[in-house]
């Protein structure tokens, strides 16, 4: 569990990769099926929160890190510059709302949203909150989804 926080909390302004992989963490704590998947969910959703926070707090440009970032910015289709402007909309109309709405997206670069509702918001417990939710809702929408892909096929 501590190293699906430290993931977590390092996808959060560093790491250029999905924060759904923790998802797949062959973990057995002697839970249940489903108390097993709400343990990584919420303790992946704190640590995701936490490294918001800290990337709120020192303003750095993760953004920019990381080969697959620089890559994605060369490519044909410039993903990054549409999320950017997509995330920047949703901070000025629906504030912390759409931050979550925002990280709730399956598989979409989390440090992105994270810097442009940090760069737009400064109350630090809201953020905190908002990012908790959202790296949540993320998981349960991929959950979800995963969980429906294995119940059709």
């Amino acid at each position: 569990m501590g190293i699906i926080f430290i993931y977590s909390f390092l996808i959060a302004f560093a790491l250029p990769g999905p924060s759904e992989v923790v998802l797949g963490v062959p973990l057995d704590l002697g839970l249940p099926a489903w108390g097993q998947l709400g343990s990584i969910m919420i303790v992946s959703a704190t640590g995701k929160a936490a490294g918001s926070v800290f990337a709120f707090h020192i303003g750095q440009e993760a953004k920019q890190a990381g080969p697959l970032i620089r890559w994605l910015r060369r490519s044909r289709w410039n993903i990054l510059e549409w999320s950017e402007k997509r995330s920047v909309q949703l901070a000025q109309q629906y504030g912390y709302a759409g931050l979550a709405i925002a990280l709730s997206v399956p598989f979409f670069p989390d440090t992105i949203s994270i810097y442009a509702f940090a760069a737009l918001e400064t109350n630090y417990v809201r953020f905190a909150i908002a990012t908790f939710l959202g790296s949540l809702g993320r998981l349960l929408v991929t959950a979800g989804f995963v969980g429906w892909l294995i119940t059709v096929f």
